[in-house]
C-alpha cells in the first residue's frame, strides 16, 4: 500500500491538521498504552497453507457474500489434530474434512472472530489435508477499526448496491491489508503464509470481474449471472487476495508478452493510456534495475470508488481510489510532485517485487515492503523525469518524517506497538526511503542493486525482514552493516546537527564544528564534505562518530563555500551557520537541488531588505526546476519596491511562457495580488489556456481588479471546471454569490481533494452563514460535521466548532431555528 497511496490520504490528512495547528487546542499528554509494552513477535506457524479455492456469490441487497472454499493445509513442523483460521463477522454453516471428494463434518468453535477446528487426526508435516467450509460473509455488519492510513477495515465493501445515490457505479471491491481478507474467506490471515489461489465469482452478467491472476474461464449461467474463474498459480499471502466487480472497461496494453490492463470507470475510459500507459515503461526500467524480470503473468490496474485509502498491491491486481484518475485535460496540471498519482502508480508497482513476490515476515518488519516502495518513488523520478525530480521527492518524504512531532521515538522496525495498523506511518515509509536513499550512496549503485537483486532471488515467494536485507548487502558489497542497521532501523530519531565554520588564515586551515544536538548516543554518519575555493571543488569523505566533531581541512585561501553533506544524503535536522554571501555561492555553483533549496531557504527566511537574500529569490525564479521557481514566487514579498521592480518583469514572462503550468499559474497569482490594472490584457489572455490552473490563476486576477466581471467571468466557465479553476470559482462565489452559486459550491467542494477542503474552509463556512436557504445551510452544516468528525484526530474539530458557533450567529439573526438544531447537534458530536 501507498505513503503515496497511503501518503496519498495520511499526508493530506497531516497537512490538513497543520492548517489549523495555531488554533487548534493541545491535548494533555496521554497516559501510557498498557499494549506498547507488548512484544510483537512474528506470528507462529503451526499450519501452513497450501492452497485456497473459493467459490462465491453476491447479496447486494442484504450486502452478504455466500462462500464456499476448500483450504488445504499442512503443519508446519509439528504434529497436530488443531487449526484455527480467521474469520471475521461470518455465519458458518459447514466446516468439514474433504477425503475422496466427500466431506466428513468436523467440531468446531467460533467466537466471530476466529474458528478453531477439531481435525479427524492428527497430521504430520508431510501431510496435506483439505478443510471445506459454507460460510456467509456480512461485512458491513463487522465492528471494526481502521487506521489513521486506512479509514476501515470490514475487507469486503458493496458500493451502492441499491443504485440509490443517482449517477455513482455499482461495485464490489475488496480491501485485504493488513488483516481484513478474513472478513471475506476464512483464512490464516497472516503475512507470512502464503497460498496459491483459485477464485470462482459468480456476478451479473453485465459486470466486469477481476482479481489475482489469471481469468481462465467465464460461463453464462441461465439466470442471467455469469461466472469467472481466476487462477493464480504462485503462492502469496491471503492479505494480497482481490476480487472487485462493477462496470468497467478494459484497455488492454502488453509488457514482454504479459497481459497488462487498466480497468476504468466507461467515463474515463478514453484516457486509460494519460493515466496507465507508462506501466510497460515502468515494469522494464524496475526489472532491470533489480535484474528480476517482473514474476507474475500479468498487471492489471483498477480504479475504484470510495476507496479506504489510497491504493493496494494486491498481487497481478492492484486497486486504486479515484484520485488518480481525470481527463487528457486534467492532467495538463499533473506533474510528478504535484499530485499523488503517478508515484501511486510506480510505488504499487515496486510492491510487486516488493511486498508481494518478498513479503515481510511480520507487521513489526514492514519496512522492507513499505519503505522499499517509498524510496522507489523517487527512483521513477530521477529515471524518467531526472535528478532534480528524484531530489525534490525524497526531500518531501524527509520533510513529512522530520516535521511529524511523534515519529522520531518510534524504531523504523517496531516490535512494540499499540495496533498493527500503526506501522503505516511516516517512520515506514518516508524515514524508511529516506534511510535506503542514503544507503545507496553510501555503498555505490552497484552494490546495492546487486544487493537487492540477492534479497529478492534468495527470499522469492517467501517472507523477509531487516536482516536479511542487511545480509544481502553485505553479501554483495563485502561490508559490514550492522552500524547501519542498528542506528537506522533497529533504532529511533535522527541526528540534529549544528554546523560552523571557521578559517584560520594563519594555518591556511578551514576547520567545520559539528555538534550533534539529538538526546542520545552519537550517529555514525559517513559524510562529504566539499570544499570551493577559487572556483574549484574539492571533495573530502569524512566520518562523524561523536557528539561534538572537528574537522580541519588545508587549503591554499579562504573557500568560497564549504559544503557540508556535498551529495545532500543526510535524514537529519540540520542548522547550517553560512553567510548569505555563502548559501549564494552555493545557489550558483554546488549544483544539486537540495543546495538550491537551501540557499532559497534562507533567502525567504531573511527580511526582504537583505540585498543577498532578494538576489537569491531572484535568481530561482529562474531555476531550472519548476518546484523552486514556484517556491521563489511564494517567497517574493512584492509589497517591497526593490523586489516588486525586479521581479515584475520576470513573473510577466513567466506567466506568459514558461513551458511548466503550475509555474504559469503560480505567477499569474502573484500578480494578481498586485491589483495593476495594467495586469488585465495578461489575466483575459490566460482565461483561454487550456490548464485549468492557468485559468484558475487568471480568473483570479481579473477578480482582484474587478469583482463583478470575475463572478460574471466565473459563471461562463462554470461548465468545464476542475482542479484549481474549481477552486477558485468556489472560493468567489463562497465570497460574492449567493444562493443561486451554492449548488455548485456544495458539489465541487465535496468533488475536492482534502487539502484543497481545508484551503476553502473559512469562504465555504462564511457562505453557509448567509445563505437564505435553510436547507442549503443545513447542507453545509454537515458537510462541516462530516469533515471535523473524519479528520477530528488531526485536531480540526475545535476550528470548525468555532466556526459552526459563527455561522450559528449568523443564522440566530435570521431566525433559521432549524440550521441552529442541527449546528447545535453537529457540535456536539464534534465535541
Amino acid at each position: 500500500m501507498n505513503h503515496s497511496s497511503r501518503a496519498a490520504l495520511l499526508s493530506a490528512c497531516m497537512l490538513s491538521a497543520a492548517t489549523f495547528s495555531a488554533s487548534a487546542q493541545t491535548a494533555p499528554a496521554a497516559p501510557e498504552n498498557p499494549a506498547l509494552k507488548i512484544y510483537r513477535s512474528t506470528p507462529e506457524k503451526i499450519n501452513d497453507l497450501i492452497h485456497t479455492k473459493l467459490d462465491v456469490r453476491f447479496d447486494y441487497k442484504k450486502r452478504y457474500l455466500y462462500g464456499k472454499e476448500w483450504v488445504t493445509i499442512k503443519p508446519h513442523m509439528y504434529p497436530t489434530d488443531t487449526l484455527r483460521l480467521d474469520a471475521k463477522g461470518m455465519d458458518i454453516k459447514t466446516v468439514a474434512i474433504v477425503k475422496a471428494g466427500k466431506n466428513t463434518p468436523l467440531k468446531f468453535t467460533y467466537d466471530s472472530l476466529t474458528l478453531a477446528i477439531k481435525l479427524d487426526r492428527v497430521y504430520r508435516n508431510n501431510e496435506n489435508y483439505t478443510i471445506y467450509l459454507d460460510y456467509t460473509s456480512k461485512p458491513d455488519e463487522l465492528k471494526v477499526e481502521g487506521s489513521m492510513a486506512i479509514s476501515d477495515a470490514k475487507g469486503l465493501y458493496f458500493i451502492n448496491p441499491d443504485s440509490a445515490v443517482k449517477g455513482k457505479p455499482v461495485q464490489i471491491w475488496t480491501q485485504g491489508e493488513s488483516q481484513s481478507s478474513s472478513a471475506w474467506f476464512p483464512t490464516i490471515d497472516r503475512p507470512n503464509q502464503k497460498t496459491t489461489e483459485e477464485i470462482y465469482m459468480t456476478v451479473p452478467a453485465k459486470y466486469v470481474t477481476l482479481s489475482n491472476g489469471k481469468l481462465v474461464s467465464q460461463k453464462k449461467n441461465a439466470n442471467g449471472t455469469r461466472t469467472d474463474y481466476w487462477k493464480m498459480d504462485l503462492p502469496h499471502s491471503p492479505y494480497l487476495f482481490m476480487m472487485a466487480v462493477g462496470d468497467f472497461k478494459i484497455t488492454k496494453d502488453t509488457w514482454k508478452g504479459k497481459e497488462v490492463s487498466y480497468y476504468l470507470e466507461p467515463k474515463y475510459a478514453p484516457y486509460a493510456k494519460t493515466i496507465f500507459g507508462y506501466t510497460p515503461e515502468v515494469m522494464d526500467f524496475y526489472s532491470k534495475l533489480l535484474g528480476v524480470d517482473y514474476p507474475w503473468n500479468k498487471y492489471s490496474q483498477i480504479v475504484v470508488r470510495d476507496y479506504v485509502s489510497g491504493a493496494m498491491e494486491n498481487t497481478t491486481a492492484t486497486l486504486h481510489g479515484d484520485y488518480v484518475q481525470g481527463t487528457a485535460r486534467q492532467f495538463l496540471d499533473r506533474y510528478y510532485n504535484i499530485g499523488a498519482g503517478e508515484s501511486t502508480v510506480v510505488h504499487e508497482l515496486f510492491h510487486q517485487w516488493f511486498g508481494d513476490y518478498v513479503t515481510a515476515e511480520s507487521w513489526s518488519n514492514l519496512t522492507v515492503n513499505e519503505s522499499f516502495a517509498d524510496f522507489s518513488e523517487t527512483l521513477w523520478a530521477e529515471h524518467k523525469y531526472g535528478k532534480d525530480d528524484g531530489d525534490a521527492h525524497i526531500h518531501d518524504d524527509r520533510r513529512q518524517y522530520l516535521n511529524s512531532p511523534d515519529a522520531p521515538a518510534k524504531d523504523l522496525v517496531r516490535f512494540h506497538y499499540n495496533d498493527k495498523e500503526d506501522m503505516f506511518d511516516v517512520v515506514t515509509y518516508q524515514k524508511g526511503g529516506s534511510i535506503l536513499y542514503m544507503l545507496r550512496n553510501y555503498l555505490g549503485n552497484d552494490a546495492f542493486y546487486k544487493g537487492l537483486n540477492i534479497y529478492l532471488k534468495t527470499n522469492a515467494f517467501k517472507n523477509g525482514e531487516a536482516h536479511q536485507l542487511r545480509l544481502a548487502l553485505e553479501e554483495a558489497s563485502g561490508k559490514d552493516l550492522n552500524w547501519f542497521f542498528n542506528q537506522w532501523y533497529f533504532n529511533s530519531g535522527h541526528p540534529i546537527l549544528n554546523v560552523t565554520y571557521n578559517w584560520d588564515a594563519a594555518s591556511k586551515s578551514q576547520s567545520v564544528y559539528v555538534q550533534q544536538n539529538q538526546a542520545g548516543n552519537a550517529f555514525n554518519l559517513p559524510v562529504a564534505i566539499d570544499i570551493y575555493t577559487n572556483g574549484k571543488k574539492t571533495r573530502h569523505n569524512v566520518w562523524l562518530h561523536t557528539k561534538a566533531d572537528t574537522l580541519t581541512f588545508k587549503t591554499d585561501a579562504k573557500p568560497d563555500l564549504v559544503n557540508f553533506d556535498g551529495d545532500k544524503m543526510l535524514l537529519a535536522r540540520k542548522t547550517d551557520n553560512k553567510t548569505g554571501q555563502e548559501f549564494l555561492y552555493q545557489q550558483q555553483h554546488a549544483g544539486l537541488y537540495l543546495d538550491r533549496y537551501e540557499a532559497l531557504n534562507w533567502a525567504e527566511a531573511q527580511r526582504s531588505d537583505d540585498a543577498t537574500g532578494r538576489k537569491i529569490i531572484i535568481a530561482a525564479l529562474n531555476d531550472k526546476y519548476y518546484g523552486l521557481r514556484i517556491k521563489a514566487i511564494k517567497a517574493l514579498k512584492l509589497n517591497n519596491d526593490d523586489v516588486r521592480n525586479a521581479a515584475q518583469p520576470i513573473l510577466v514572462s513567466l506567466a506568459q511562457k514558461d513551458p511548466n503550468n503550475m509555474v504559469k499559474a503560480a505567477a499569474l497569482n502573484a500578480l494578481a495580488g498586485l491589483k495593476a490594472s495594467g495586469n488585465t490584457t495578461l489575466f483575459k489572455q490566460a482565461l483561454a489556456d487550456r490548464s485549468y490552473a492557468v485559468q484558475g490563476a487568471a480568473l483570479n486576477g481579473l477578480t482582484a481588479l474587478d469583482p463583478a466581471a470575475g463572478l460574471t467571468m466565473a459563471k461562463s466557465l462554470e461548465k468545464d471546471s476542475e482542479g484549481e479553476l474549481a477552486q477558485n470559482i468556489l472560493s468567489i462565489y463562497a465570497a460574492n454569490g449567493s444562493d443561486a452559486e451554492w449548488p455548485y459550491v456544495n458539489k465541487k467542494y465535496d468533488e475536492l481533494p482534502v487539502q484543497s477542503k481545508f484551503n476553502v474552509l473559512r469562504s465555504y463556512a462564511g457562505m453557509i452563514g448567509r445563505l437564505q436557504s435553510s436547507t442549503y445551510a443545513q447542507q453545509g452544516v454537515e458537510t462541516l460535521s462530516d469533515l471535523g468528525v473524519r479528520y477530528k484526530q488531526y485536531g480540526v474539530a475545535q476550528p470548525i466548532i468555532t466556526m459552526l458557533e459563527g455561522i450559528k450567529a449568523q443564522r440566530t439573526k435570521i431566525a433559521d431555528d432549524a440550521s441552529v438544531k442541527a449546528i447545535d447537534a453537529a457540535i456536539k458530536k464534534l465535541q
